[in-house]
């Protein structure tokens, strides 16, 4: 029974892990901007910076804070950032936050904190920010809720009222 139940662990770790062609694994979304067969004129791939990586093209920031999400926004901190970021401009483990709303727009932040990892591997601000900080930002799990709530408290952090 040992052998029976030990055979069929290795059947399944062995289906699970394999790297086979299985369904989308080597096929390119056409809706990538981001395309390395393309190429500029001195043979580096395209890519535009200010395009970000994820799904926020367009955010709506109005000229006044929205209090209730920015409250929100810094439970999410304290609970998911404050144990790398402060609020000043003092690094930590990452970089602080004082001012980066004004470095950086409303979606490129939004589609940072919720799809870490794809922008650090596309994005060149992104890739900057890792080579000063040696530590990759981990996934937080945010919701596009949490993200804007975040956002919120980052303006408020800068000193939108």
């Amino acid at each position: 029974m040992k052998k029976l139940a030990v055979i069929l662990f290795l059947g399944i770790l062995v289906t699970s892990c394999g790297g086979g062609a299985g369904a989308g694994s080597d096929t390119k979304s056409t809706q990538d901007p981001y395309d390395a067969t393309k190429k500029t004129d001195n043979g580096n791939p395209t890519y535009d910076p200010k395009r970000g990586e994820g799904k926020f093209t367009k955010v709506e920031v109005g000229a006044t804070l929205d209090a209730a999400k920015a409250t929100n926004g810094e439970k999410i901190y304290g609970v998911k950032c404050s144990s790398c970021h402060k609020t000043t401009d003092e690094k930590l483990v990452g970089p602080g936050w004082k001012g980066v709303t004004s470095r950086h727009s409303a979606e490129w932040i939004m589609n940072f904190v919720t799809n870490t990892d794809a922008m650090i591997t596309k994005d060149p601000k992104a890739q900057a920010q890792l080579e000063i900080c040696l530590v990759r930002m981990p996934n937080q799990n945010l919701t596009d809720d949490d993200a804007r709530a975040l956002y919120e408290f980052m303006r408020k952090n800068d000193g939108i009222k």
